[in-house]
């Protein structure tokens, strides 16, 4: 569907790191019309974007290069210091260019990077801007975007944002956006862990499943995503969206950002989650926190080549 205007057409994105977040999201501005160059560290993930009109490059430094907006979408802090810094991508930037970044990498992180971008290229402008979403909402532009960093930046951005989200919230300096993205993935964590519990239990007390749904729809006491991950747990359906993988590693960036003090509940979903993922779970969407509870079904087997899935394909990183 083309939804490309005046204003965005031209502008050329360099989008870092391709797994189902980065596809989403390059696809997303192509459809905008903007020119795209993507970047993967697994080449074979930027192939389907090739196919259709993205630029792929072997160097990162090559991808950035000319680029008016760099958007990052990589899965820890490490990675993507190692990327942006010790690849030369910073590097290569123009003076004025814009780096957003986009992934889950907790706030000690997002601050570091901005210090180093201050340092290295105080020419270009850094955007700290997690968004609240997964695939499905990636791929039809209905991101929240958590955007934090210098007011002049927002009228730059306002038309690449405008295709990838349905609402911005421009929060502060950089990383208010990375803070605000940890409260909001521990709320999730709460729903997710709520619907586990609740299924667990309908089973426990032989609650019919339809009945379950049929008492939960329309009903105040349950978000939309946390009904349709109810749903997908009584199908046994945990093919991955976002995996348990990326919501342990958010729920992991709250204990190192934080501490556990504020958060004790929070800290007792990671480590049961952590459990999972250690005896078979990882690569499997976060409604596999059903396994584990009561007589919960067998563990599945993710699908060949699905991977933890969420920023970059083949990591385990929101």
């Amino acid at each position: 569907m083309e939804m490309g205007n005046a204003s965005s057409r031209n502008t050329r994105v360099a989008v870092i790191g391709a797994g189902t977040m980065g596809n989403a999201i390059a696809i997303r501005l192509m459809d905008a019309g903007m020119l795209v160059n993507v970047w993967s560290r697994h080449t074979s993930t930027t192939k389907d974007l090739v196919a259709f009109g993205a630029t792929a490059y072997v160097d990162v430094g090559d991808a950035v290069e000319g680029a008016d907006v760099i958007l990052s979408v990589l899965p820890t802090g490490d990675v993507t210091v190692g990327v942006m810094f010790d690849r030369s991508g910073v590097n290569s930037m123009r003076p004025g260019a814009i780096w957003v970044q986009m992934g889950t990498i907790g706030v000690q992180a997002t601050e570091r990077l901005a210090a180093l971008t201050t340092a290295w290229r105080p020419d270009v402008t850094f955007v700290d801007a997690p968004v609240s979403g997964s695939r499905g909402p990636a791929e039809s532009g209905q991101l929240l975007i958590l955007a934090s960093g210098p007011e002049s930046a927002a009228p730059r951005l306002e038309p690449l944002f405008e295709a990838l989200g349905r609402r911005t919230l421009w929060l502060g300096a950089a990383g208010a956006g990375s803070r605000m993205k940890l409260v909001l993935n521990t709320w999730l964590a709460f729903q997710i862990e709520g619907a586990a519990e609740a299924a667990s239990l309908a089973h426990v007390l032989d609650v019919d499943p339809g009945s379950l749904v049929n008492a939960l729809q329309g009903n105040p006491l349950a978000s939309p995503y946390s009904l349709a991950k109810l749903e997908r747990m009584l199908k046994d359906d945990f093919r991955p969206d976002f995996s348990i993988d990326l919501a342990l590693k958010d729920l992991d960036l709250v204990a190192s950002d934080a501490g556990t003090d504020g958060t004790p509940i929070a800290a007792d979903i990671a480590d049961r989650w952590r459990e999972l993922v250690r005896g078979g779970a990882g690569g499997l969407d976060v409604a596999a926190a059903r396994l584990g509870l009561g007589e919960s079904p067998t563990l599945p087997q993710a699908h060949e080549g699905d991977g933890p899935r969420g920023h970059e394909s083949g990591t385990v990183g929101r």
